[in-house]
């Protein structure tokens, strides 16, 4: 039996998916996990980048670029993506935000829209593994770190200077020492 091709029926995901079942719990159950994805998909929308344990911070992650890419694709004059935006979105001006800032910024990228960053645990204190979830794109200074050992940054470019410099009178202090 030859089964539909239904790839175009749902927008792709513009990051990697694991399968693997999440592991958000709740003592409010399904609903209190909704909940808690709701409030952190609204900070995420409102600050744009927000530290928090690493497994809320993965499973937001795929709801923010759903909803994003979701936006992207129908416009804020789509009824289904407007009540998505609606439900998703805690604080109402955040939807106007995601359509006429975000949709805006990430109308050309070809990747996800979304950086995950691992981050140190708080020691002391409970041993949870940490994350930074941000939105591409933001003002916030960039979080990874830049190799210092690259030639062409300044600093390391007046170093260099500084050293040959050193050698140089070194070498006139030898040569002169050597003479008969």
């Amino acid at each position: 039996m030859n089964q539909a091709n239904v790839e175009h029926l749902v927008s792709r995901l513009r990051y990697g998916f694991r399968p693997e079942a999440r592991k958000l719990k709740n003592f409010d159950g399904p609903e209190g996990r909704i909940r808690k994805i709701q409030k952190t998909l609204t900070a995420v929308l409102k600050y744009e980048r927000i530290e928090l344990n690493y497994a809320r911070a993965d499973e937001t992650r795929g709801y923010v670029e759903r909803l994003i890419s979701e936006a992207l694709r129908y416009g804020p004059e789509h009824k289904e993506t407007m009540e998505l935006a609606s439900f998703w979105i805690k604080e109402k001006q955040l939807v106007h935000k995601l359509f006429k800032v975000l949709v805006p910024r990430y109308k050309d990228y070809t990747t996800s829209y979304t950086k995950l960053h691992n981050a140190p645990m708080i020691y002391p204190g409970y041993a949870y593994k940490r994350a930074v979830l941000e939105l591409k794109g933001n003002v916030y200074p960039s979080i990874e770190q830049v190799n210092p050992h690259q030639h062409d940054l300044i600093h390391n470019m007046l170093l260099d200077a500084a050293r040959k410099e050193y050698r140089m009178e070194k070498y006139k202090e030898i040569a002169e020492n050597i003479k008969f």
